[in-house]
């Protein structure tokens, strides 16, 4: 006899901060990485700033913040957060409507509740996130991203043009020669010495808002500490939490899925409350994992630790207070350029090719496309997901329902009585249970009616009441009926529940 000994599966791991610590070439890695999420995160905190209504400061300084206090409380080594269009969105009405500090009062409850839902176990539900909802995020992302530099490009100077293209250009085809350095960081520094030396006028980073020249301090919101605070923030400070908690965990899972490795999401539900208290502490508007930066420090600069996401926010906070003058001159153009590249390398291309189109299931695609568009259409990533979600367990269901099958048959015994035999086989639950009635011959079955249901299983109290009603209609003829071969939990299911379903009960 030949015993046969398979070897473990190879575990996947990142390094941790202190090997990285240790390592020369990694730390360098780590900490250009952090550079480059760093000056790709000023223009957007600033836009999302004003999105939401107020002053660029408040939007990077959340940035700093959440970048920094994620990078100790998080559960997803080398995952951005920070201020987000998503958060913007939810929260500009209470800007609007009453001022920033009731903002800060949201954001902080909102910190509250994803430390509740956190501990509730809400991370576990992204187990019911399927594949074809997560390629369709990972599209619908990749689409956003790409549109959103879009007025960076249209209707500007055809100087952009050139720029941008040279920056696409340095971002492919460096990485062909040396991945010592981000690419994506030598195209900001390359095309900002060429847009300043050859004085070619172009929008840069200072055009789309003041940044700060202080630090950030402790702000506490003057807001009235009564009920009627509490309804006025609580209906957006739980909006934002779902939808922060929604964006972080799929970005994480995302992650998980581009390094090879784990990671802990109840950790990271707990550690985006954190921040986001943290946040409202230094008067910031609040966040959550941002996609496409987490994109360009994974993805284009090979980033796996903690390390990176802590210097991102110090470099932002050094860059936008210490060198404000510097960043300002950095045409978008380049930034532009290392976003586009993002949206190309996050886009799953396999999931649109005509050989798997041909392959794959037609619901699994309907699923994957109806997410795309929702979040494109709404611009809200997890709307989206939370409607892909839903038409994957109708598909899911539609189809498991057609595997239900019953059979008739007419046995006779020694005795020369006869009985009918129907045989129920599949998965009963109300999708396939509510048109079992109608399988059954009530009228010219013989008094004996047996219902096997060895290979079947009993889910829901849908499938009770139609075996209930099944019982019924035989006894209105005068016929008995036996229910047989339930397996144990089926059983106790239907014993629990049989005969308390009808209108009486």
């Amino acid at each position: 006899m030949t015993t046969v000994t398979r070897a473990p599966a190879p575990v996947h791991t990142s390094p941790t901060v202190l090997s990285a610590l240790r390592n020369p070439r990694i730390l360098l890695r780590e900490a250009l990485a952090g550079l480059v999420v760093a000056l790709a995160l000023i223009p957007e905190a600033i836009s999302f700033s004003i999105i939401a209504g107020v002053d660029p400061r408040v939007g990077l300084f959340s940035a700093f913040v959440m970048a920094v206090v994620i990078s100790f409380v998080g559960g997803r080594a080398a995952m951005i957060t920070g201020a987000t269009g998503a958060i913007a969105l939810v929260v500009a009405p209470v800007v609007k409507e009453h001022g920033l500090d009731y903002l800060i009062a949201t954001v902080l409850l909102g910190g509250v509740f994803q430390l509740v839902l956190g501990g509730l176990g809400a991370a576990k539900l992204m187990r019911f996130v399927p594949r074809s909802v997560m390629v369709g995020f990972v599209n619908a992302l990749a689409i956003l991203i790409f549109t959103a530099q879009l007025p960076n490009i249209i209707g500007v100077d055809w100087f952009v043009w050139p720029i941008t293209a040279a920056g696409i250009a340095i971002i492919v085809l460096l990485p062909q020669f040396t991945k010592a350095i981000p690419a994506p960081l030598v195209a900001i520094v390359v095309l900002t010495l060429v847009t300043v030396l050859a004085s070619i006028a172009v929008p840069t980073v200072g055009d789309e808002g003041k940044l700060p020249d202080s630090l950030p301090t402790l702000f506490v919101p003057n807001v009235p500490l009564d009920l009627e605070t509490l309804m006025i923030i609580a209906p957006y400070a739980l909006a934002m939490a779902l939808v922060g908690l929604l964006e972080s965990l799929m970005t994480a899972k995302l992650v998980d899925e581009v390094t090879d490795t784990g990671s802990r999401k109840t950790r990271e539900a707990l550690g985006q409350g954190v921040a986001n208290i943290a946040s409202g502490l230094f008067g910031g508007m609040g966040g959550c994992a941002m996609i496409g930066q987490t994109m360009i420090n994974v993805k284009a600069s090979g980033a796996r630790t903690r390390i990176s996401t802590f210097l991102s926010g110090v470099f932002l906070l050094v860059l936008v207070v210490g060198l404000g003058d510097v960043v300002a001159i950095i045409p978008m153009a380049a930034l532009v350029a290392v976003m586009v590249m993002v949206a190309v390398g996050t886009f799953d291309w396999h999931s649109i090719t005509p050989s798997t189109l041909k392959r794959m299931p037609i619901g699994e695609t309907i699923v994957m496309v109806l997410t795309v568009v929702i979040v494109v259409a709404t611009d809200n990533l997890a709307i989206g997901v939370i409607i892909g979600v839903v038409a994957a367990m109708v598909v899911f269901a539609r189809r498991v329902s057609h595997l239900t099958t019953v059979s008739r048959s007419i046995e006779t015994l020694a005795t020369g009585e006869q009985h009918a035999l129907y045989t129920v086989e599949g998965e009963l639950f109300f999708a396939s249970s509510n048109d079992l009635t109608t399988q059954f011959d009530y009228v010219d079955d013989p008094e004996l009616v047996v219902i096997d249901m060895t290979r079947s299983h009993v889910w829901d109290a849908s499938t009770v009441a139609a075996l209930d009603a099944i019982e019924t209609k035989y006894h209105q003829h005068g016929k008995r009926v036996d229910i047989r071969g339930m397996n144990d939990a089926s059983q106790a299911f239907h014993g629990r529940l049989a005969g308390t379903l009808g209108a009486g009960h």
